[in-house]
């Protein structure tokens, strides 16, 4: 059963807003045969000119699911938020399928998922150019999780990310792989 965690910013997250979320949200479970200790972090903002901005993040032991949506009411945003993450959660669990039926094993897309959640990386964003000095406005923490390059860029897509730092599991090196101005995809992997 997803858990869920909901803040809102300039707004005051109500019970028919915290129904509504988890109502949609929820419907994402019938995706999956287990997903213990999962949390969804949901945080939406309004902005002065009536926007709202919603964002969806749930990590899961082998991916992490996350969106945002911008619109003018917060339901219809709900709505695309959860749109989103469906077509995620299809795409994945096509790709991990496909995967494993040619390597001849089970379909082990919804049983080998969730397990204990884990922060992944998000690109920091930095905005001021000083000359002279180097501020860090965010820092993030993450555990780097053994896979496949494969599954690395499928994850980097999902999180909408121009790279993504993994463990290899062939070599248990750090590896990154990151996205090419080409379109195409590229790996950096580190030696010792």
């Amino acid at each position: 059963m997803i858990r869920f965690e909901i803040h809102g910013d300039n707004l005051t997250i109500t019970d028919a807003i915290r129904n509504y979320i988890e109502d949609k949200i929820g419907k994402l479970e019938r995706y999956f045969n287990d997903v213990p200790n999962a949390v969804a972090h949901v945080k939406v903002k309004t902005y002065q000119n009536s926007t709202t901005k919603i964002e969806v993040t749930i990590p899961l032991k082998n991916v992490t699911l996350r969106a945002e949506e911008r619109h003018d009411d917060l339901y219809a945003g709900i709505d695309l938020v959860t749109g989103k993450l469906e077509r995620q959660v299809r795409k994945y669990k096509t790709r991990v399928n496909r995967k494993h039926k040619t390597r001849g094993e089970q379909d082990a897309f919804a049983t080998e998922l969730p397990e204990t959640p884990s922060v992944q990386a998000e690109e920091a964003d930095n905005n001021q150019d000083n000359d002279n000095e180097i501020e860090i406005i965010r820092s993030k923490q993450f555990s780097l999780k053994p896979m496949d390059s494969e599954e690395a860029v499928l994850q980097m897509d999902l999180l909408g990310h121009d790279f993504y730092i993994f463990t290899d599991r062939e070599t248990e090196g750090t590896s990154i792989v990151y996205k090419r101005k080409d379109g195409k995809y590229g790996l950096i992997e580190t030696t010792e």
